[in-house]
């Protein structure tokens, strides 16, 4: 199991259980980070170089570690989520005859990503989309994510007094979304911030770059209001906690983000009537009011992703 940190590994430790025709033997490749040391504890954990957007030297160096790896012991198969590091370990467990798959990421609902463009090009990969409407070609669909979950009946109404706003531990600012917010939010509401990179000085808030997986996920359980960048381990996570979340995508123009996937992400979980989503610059109180009486509940009959 070969996958980046984040939304990345949040989706493939969330698909494993329904991966069919996988040993239940695991070995996971990944960054070092709270998030995956809280997220994997008790499994088996290789830390691979932390390989950013468009990073072709440490893609390189975590290939010499997927040389490393994949002689250590014997494969059955190769799964990823993306996104980078898949480009370290597939092609060369292809190379070697092992069953290599990739499932791109249900952030993409309009296509591939860039890794699963180049991807693409290596003969052999089994190829995965999380979205029906551009599964073609070598791409075939086999289930999303967020299959998983339904909206759940309506929570009765109830005032804002805890509050968790999670900006993921990507490496680009969203300032734009905290001085946004936090103007709206009830002046007696206890909230917790978790910003990542993002530099919040100066706008009275206190804040904590990143939580450990459980720690985060159990202040969402207890919080009345989520509010997240529109990335998916952040909206998965509040899932598991049943709150619906107001997602706030991030804009690639402002510096965000390398593109604009989030909206894309946005956009489809407003659909399915798992979340809320709104522009920065739309936010407004009745928004915050609108989502604390949401819910969201895990279905108890969630199809199996054939690989």
């Amino acid at each position: 199991m070969v996958v980046s940190t984040g939304g990345h590994l949040k989706q493939l430790h969330r698909l494993r259980t329904r991966l069919e025709g996988l040993d239940r033997d695991a070995l996971w490749v990944t960054f070092d980070s709270p998030q995956s040391r809280s997220l994997l504890d008790g499994e088996q954990v290789v830390f691979a170089r932390y390989t950013g957007s468009r990073d072709p030297a440490n893609v390189a160096r975590n290939a010499l570690l997927a040389e490393r790896v994949l002689r250590s012991r014997s494969f059955t198969a190769v799964v990823s989520t993306g996104s980078a590091v898949a480009l370290s370990f597939l092609p060369l467990a292809r190379a070697r005859g092992i069953p290599s798959h990739f499932i791109e990421s249900a952030a993409r609902s309009a296509g591939p990503s860039l890794t699963g463009r180049l991807i693409c090009r290596v003969p052999g990969i089994k190829l995965y989309s999380q979205y029906p409407g551009w599964a073609k070609g070598r791409w075939r669909y086999a289930g999303s994510v967020f299959d998983a979950f339904g909206p759940a009946s309506r929570a009765a109404s109830r005032p804002i007094r805890r509050v968790v706003v999670t900006l993921g531990t990507m490496e680009h600012g969203f300032r734009r979304l905290v001085e946004a917010l936090a103007p709206l939010l009830p002046p007696e509401a206890e909230v917790l911030w978790q910003t990542g990179a993002t530099d919040v000085a100066g706008l009275g808030v206190r804040a904590v770059p990143s939580l450990p997986a459980h720690e985060l996920e159990e202040a969402m359980r207890e919080a009345d209001v989520v509010v997240a960048h529109a990335g998916t381990g952040a909206a998965l996570s509040a899932f598991e906690a049943g709150r619906a979340p107001l997602l706030v995508p991030r804009r690639a123009a402002l510096g965000e983000h390398t593109d604009n996937h989030q909206l894309e992400v946005a956009a489809e979980l407003g659909r399915r009537g798992l979340a809320v989503w709104r522009e920065a610059d739309e936010l407004r109180p009745d928004d915050l009011e609108r989502v604390a009486g949401l819910a969201v509940e895990e279905r108890p009959d969630v199809p199996a992703f054939r690989l």
